[in-house]
């Protein structure tokens, strides 16, 4: 079996030649989606226990605070 000539590059998921590896710099913006596509399963986990928390009776009371605070109302 031969190896692949493109391999994906760890930092950005980018296909990068491997002739070119040492060269490969890699775009800011496509490091930055490929690491929040790493993060997804975290980032949903936090959006749900935070919906989880906002429907307790201490998270409608920090809403609460912080709609007040926000206005710049003590």
């Amino acid at each position: 079996m031969f190896p692949s000539r493109f391999m994906p590059c760890p930092e950005c998921g980018g296909s990068v030649e491997r002739a070119e590896q040492e060269s490969h710099a890699c775009d800011p913006e496509r490091r930055l989606d490929f690491r929040m596509f790493l993060l997804r399963e975290e980032i949903l986990s936090f959006e749900r226990q935070f919906h989880e928390f906002a429907d307790t009776r201490d998270g409608r009371f920090e809403t609460w605070v912080a709609s007040r605070t926000v206005r710049g109302r003590p």
